[in-house]
């Protein structure tokens, strides 16, 4: 069995309300049974589940439903494993709770201390504070940094291990790019002498 959809019931309602596919098919695409998409279908189950996306969130491209809706014997492809979860509504400022908001400089401290090359404003804009609280944190004049405590922020749910990665990914290449510099700066000095 391929492996089943983010949020299979809610794949199937989207399915059921946006597609002309048959129960089968889309009971076989989300693992569930033929009997819980007629259900779907009739409004008895699944009250209240909202509709989820398969197309945005790049699990089914909209060719793959075409040609399985013209062929009923034709399974649904899963795209891949490596599925971006998105959502239109991106990048919200969402509330967080008090209790939660000293995990923002502990954070902070651990990605300092953890990858020391990210600049102080790549880790301010990960972990939701000011860029001169993360250099205060760094060069240990913050506030209340004798009471801080290294956490991971992506346990903590402060952003995603793709956030994370995405940004060594561009301290990387800066660094790289800093490097090429020198050398080429290097080199003129020496061909000028």
């Amino acid at each position: 069995m391929s492996n089943a959809p983010l949020m299979p019931m809610a794949t199937a309602v989207w399915l059921v309300e946006n597609t002309t596919l048959t129960f089968r098919q889309i009971a076989d695409f989300c693992q569930l049974h033929e009997v819980e998409i007629q259900g779907i279908a009739d409004g008895e189950v699944a009250k209240g589940i909202k509709a989820y996306n398969p197309i945005i969130s790049g699990q089914l491209s909209r060719k793959e439903i075409e040609l399985s809706s013209k062929d009923e014997r034709r399974p649904l492809q899963i795209k891949s494993s490596d599925i971006e979860i998105s959502n239109s509504e991106k990048k919200i400022k969402k509330y967080v709770p008090l209790s939660k908001r000293q995990d923002k400089p502990d954070s902070a401290l651990w990605l300092i201390k953890q990858h020391n090359l990210l600049k102080d404003s790549q880790i301010a804009k990960l972990v939701g504070i000011t860029k001169n609280s993360v250099t205060s944190i760094r060069n240990k004049s913050y506030w209340n940094y004798n009471n801080l405590n290294p956490k991971d922020p992506v346990a903590l749910n402060l952003f995603t291990q793709k956030d994370l990665l995405d940004a060594i990914e561009k301290t990387e290449r800066r660094i790289k790019r800093e490097k090429k510099l020198k050398e080429k700066q290097k080199l003129s000095n020496n061909v000028s002498v």
